[in-house]
């Protein structure tokens, strides 16, 4: 795939609002998704399939014209070119693409990028001026990477998985390929970086995702509490710990709340406050009871009036007749001109950004123009920017330009889903500037860590609101009086980003909107991270990651095969972690691509179900209701995970090829499952399961794992945190920073060309009020356009 010298190099940094080229090399959801953002929002992405099209074409559950709904969903509004990586005539087609592409997406292992010479070193070689965002199982250099990314055996190496489901059963996935989804906001997150960089240092950079890196990074929580408590945290499931999901008359709800708000729980069942407070044990069956005799959207509405954040497990079918998405637009009409299109609209409203929700692309119709039109434009080399502004490091070397340096980001945000938004971006090289109420702090200051003594106000903080507020700068002020509004408006009008993560209504009350802060400073890219988004009949309704789980319809299709609906938990609060993840990445958009002045609204409940796309297009074409279906999923069998001879160890087995089901048969039951044919392998799925299942048990996980391995067959070990604490990996790539004394989350990915330093400590509150407020120069200078 060598090019001549002449064409080799340069800085590819293009008109800003030129549409961007991308070039995508994907067989597994993580990378599709990232494109598929990418195609929504305008830019040109090429999918590069091999003879024959891509294997989710014909994954089932297909439509009426035989097109999966995963292809339409992650590949719509992209163009196909069909190139036989395998011939010199397929590396061709691919090369005359990549001269010219400004971004390549991969999920390529390291044995194949080695067959079609596209490796990381090559890569760079060839276009140094290329950005390259690989999405794979476990990082570009590590064989594991060889098997398909799956969000099931990431879920178990990272950790994820043992948080998830009944402390009694299995561990679960989450439903869909909500792992993968993550993986993809983070690429796209690492992608706008390197795009930055490229522009002021005129060469391209390679950001290395794993799904398993992801789900660690997502599962952080547990990772500090086995920190301080030195001792692992499981899975509570829906009928245990503070929080649980019970029946009504129609179907499930769950009961959030702070222990607090225990007088409101009874007031909500029983009609007024106790005197004292209840004891939660002998309420439980009370709130059973008295849910079981109501329908679900009943209790939710009464108790929202009361302000608990409870929610109802929605399923896909309610969520299509769900007056809050209708409001909002978020459904589309499935079928246009004959064929299925994605569903959904865009996974964020913003007035300015563009979005496609149109059809996938025939095989190859973009043909061989698609590389003679890119080939034909001319190359633009202009001489790098400079970078301005330093970022906030803690001790150790020096780094290179940050690719966020110059940036200023006034930080409103509280809990997870805000902070953990300007964490990320303050990792990355912007100045964050976390805005707290004396009287009113960020909770997360003191948020309760088992085997730790509350934090003291003022003083030490929770080790939770350490690794979400890390390397930001902090000020008070007080926004419900006319001095502190004065203040933000200050701030505001020298700063280029604003996140918050309020209630809706709140900042228009604090003087905090956006259309206050834009008065003052009309280039703002101001970020709202609410439960339901900033209109519609629910906007104002309160929650946390585990109300969104349901509401979200995510819950509905987690779960054990004929259960009731699974959350991810009080512990995770997966909704949160993705919220952040994405928050970043747009915001990394709009400055990468000159988007000023735009007020992004981002309803985490919609940003979940946007992750069931394919799921939503099956029903809405096909009248079939999604379920729980347990580990299993579309396109790998078996897909599960499998009790071990040790005490709660399990092995995840995942098998999306012939070969590794093969592979599999001669290791577990060489007599019943050699030579089977994949239909076979479908329909006796519980055959197999046991099978395997009395093959496990009868060895240690680890003796599983390095059997499975030697085998070639994909797998993974179900991890507890205090496991995976002890993996290199996850030490080596700065998932986790810190030694046993002190833990926080670290990074969801690397990138070759810089490495973000380790951030200073979270501020005291106000630690930084004079520095930030008392020189009107502090915020340096700002971003231009």
């Amino acid at each position: 795939m060598t090019r001549p010298d002449e064409e080799r190099g340069g800085d590819r940094r293009r008109d800003p609002g030129a549409a961007l080229r991308v070039v995508e090399l994907s067989t597994g959801v993580a990378a599709k998704v990232c494109g598929r953002l990418l195609a929504g929002l305008g830019h040109e992405v090429i999918l590069c399939e091999p003879p024959g099209g891509d294997p989710l074409r014909t994954q089932r559950p297909l439509d009426e014209h035989g097109v999966g709904f995963a292809f339409s969903s992650l590949d719509a509004d992209k163009r196909s070119v069909v190139a036989d990586l395998d011939t010199a005539d397929g590396r061709t087609t691919l090369a005359r693409l990549l001269d010219r592409a400004d971004l390549l997406l991969t999920d390529l292992g390291p044995a194949r990028a080695r067959a079609t010479g596209l490796t990381a070193p090559r890569i760079r070689d060839i276009w140094p001026g290329l950005v390259t965002v690989g999405i794979t199982a476990a990082g570009l250099d590590d064989p594991r990477s060889d098997h398909p990314g799956d969000s099931l055996l990431a879920e178990c190496f990272g950790g994820l998985a043992s948080m998830i489901g009944e402390p009694d059963r299995s561990p679960l996935s989450l439903g869909g390929e909500q792992t993968a989804h993550a993986a993809a906001f983070a690429g796209f997150f690492g992608a706008m970086l390197a795009l930055r960089r490229r522009a002021r240092a005129g060469q391209g950079d390679v950001v290395d995702v794993a799904l398993c890196d992801v789900a660690a990074y997502i599962d952080w929580k547990s990772d500090i509490e086995t920190t301080v408590a030195a001792t692992a945290p499981t899975r509570t499931g829906a009928t245990a710990g503070p929080w649980r999901i019970v029946r009504a008359s129609d179907g499930w709800v769950g009961f959030v709340f702070q222990h607090e708000q225990w007088g409101l729980l009874a007031e909500l069942v029983s009609g007024s406050a106790p005197a004292s407070p209840p004891d939660p044990e002998r309420w439980w069956p009370v709130i059973e009871r008295w849910a079981a005799r109501l329908p679900k959207r009943t209790i939710y509405e009464r108790a929202q009036s009361l302000g608990l954040a409870v929610g109802f497990s929605a399923d896909l079918g309610d969520l299509r007749g769900d007056p809050q998405y209708g409001s909002r637009g978020f459904f589309r009409e499935p079928r246009q001109g004959g064929t299925t299109v994605a569903p959904v609209g865009p996974p964020a409203r913003a007035a300015g950004l563009p979005w496609r929700s149109g059809p996938p692309p025939a095989l190859g119709d973009g043909g061989p123009s698609a590389a003679r039109a890119w080939e034909h434009t001319g190359r633009r080399v202009p001489a790098p920017a400079g970078a301005s502004g330093t970022a906030r490091y803690g001790s150790g070397a020096p780094h290179p330009v940050a690719p966020l340096a110059g940036v200023t980001v006034l930080d409103l945000g509280t809990i997870t889903a805000g902070a953990a938004t300007g964490r990320l971006l303050a990792d990355y090289g912007a100045t964050v500037i976390k805005v707290e109420s004396a009287g009113h702090p960020d909770p997360f200051r003191q948020w309760p860590v088992a085997g730790q003594p509350p934090a003291t106000h003022g003083l030490d903080v929770s080790p939770m609101f350490e690794s979400n507020n890390a390397g930001k700068l902090g000020v008070v002020l007080e926004l419900k009086t006319e001095a502190g509004r004065e203040a933000l408006h200050r701030l505001a009008a020298r700063a280029d980003v604003v996140i918050e993560n309020f209630t809706v209504g709140v900042t228009r009350r604090l003087g905090a909107d956006f259309e206050t802060l834009r008065a003052v400073n009309p280039g703002l890219v101001y970020l709202s991270l609410s439960s339901q988004g900033q209109d519609g009949p629910e906007a104002g309704r309160r929650s946390y990651g585990s109300t969104l789980d349901l509401l979200s319809g995510l819950a509905s299709v987690t779960g054990y095969p004929g259960g009731g609906p699974m959350w991810s938990s009080a512990e995770v609060n997966y909704p949160d972690q993705a919220a952040s993840l994405f928050g970043a990445s747009l915001v990394a958009y709009c400055l990468e691509r000159g988007v000023r002045g735009v007020h992004l609204d981002v309803s985490q409940r919609e940003l979940i179900s946007w992750t069931l796309a394919d799921r939503i297009a099956e029903h809405a074409v096909t009248g079939v209701l999604p379920a729980p279906t347990g580990n299993r999923r579309p396109g790998g069998t078996p897909h599960d995970v499998y009790p071990c001879a040790d005490e709660d160890r399990w092995v995840a087995v995942a098998c999306r090829r012939r070969a590794e089901r093969e592979a599999l048969a001669c290791l577990v039951a060489p007599a019943e499952l050699t030579g089977r044919s994949d239909e076979w392998w479908w329909e006796h799925e519980a055959r197999v399961d046991e099978l395997i299942g009395a093959w496990t048990r009868a060895r240690s996980r680890a003796e599983c794992v390095r059997a499975l391995t030697e085998a070639g067959v994909a797998n993974a070990p179900v991890l507890s945190a205090a496991e995976r604490r002890h993996e290199p990996r996850f030490r080596e790539r700065r998932v986790y920073l810190g030694d046993r004394g002190s833990r926080r989350k670290g990074f969801p990915f690397t990138m070759r060309g810089f490495a973000p330093p380790d951030p200073a400590p979270a501020p005291a509150l106000g630690q930084d009020q004079e520095t930030v407020l008392a020189d009107p120069g502090f915020c340096g200078r700002k971003e231009t356009v």
